[in-house]
């Protein structure tokens, strides 16, 4: 079995939805890009992620003695945690609902196989037959007999 090394944030308080734009972009990459591409995305979720990535990152080195250079992020994925309902004033006396959403999010890196690429024997190819020219020929006149 191969080790894997987990990190889970719960309760975080942005929208699953919001949450998913950021971890999309990570998804399978090495955990070197993955921290380069959190460093430059403008968004709340990325940061969050990025701590969450570098304590997976930590746990795989300190708990299961990966190499940190191997490692990718196998599964990444943003569920809904419980979502808080608060109250909006509004004109005449009204209320509106507020949803304020939380994620959960969880983590999980795995190293890269070093796998030796076997380069299969491609079958032989049959030569193609030139195609004869396409010559145009004066085409018989037809003649009618009177």
């Amino acid at each position: 079995m191969q080790n894997i090394a987990k990190a889970k944030a719960s309760y975080v308080r942005i929208s699953p939805r919001k949450v998913k734009i950021v971890i999309d972009l990570i998804r399978n990459k090495t955990v070197g890009e993955a921290l380069a591409i959190l460093k430059h995305t403008p968004k709340a979720a990325s940061e969050v992620v990025e701590k969450l990535l570098l304590s997976a990152m930590a746990n795989a080195e300190a708990n299961h003695g990966m190499d940190v250079e191997k490692l990718y992020v196998a599964e990444i994925f943003a569920s809904a945690g419980p979502i808080l309902k608060r109250i909006q004033p509004r004109a005449q006396g009204r209320a509106f609902r507020i949803f304020k959403r939380t994620s959960h999010i969880t983590i999980v890196l795995k190293e890269k196989e070093e796998v030796a690429i076997v380069k299969e024997a491609e079958p032989e190819k049959k030569p193609r037959k030139p195609r004869a020219k396409k010559t145009a020929e004066p085409k018989a006149e037809e003649t009618v007999a009177e």
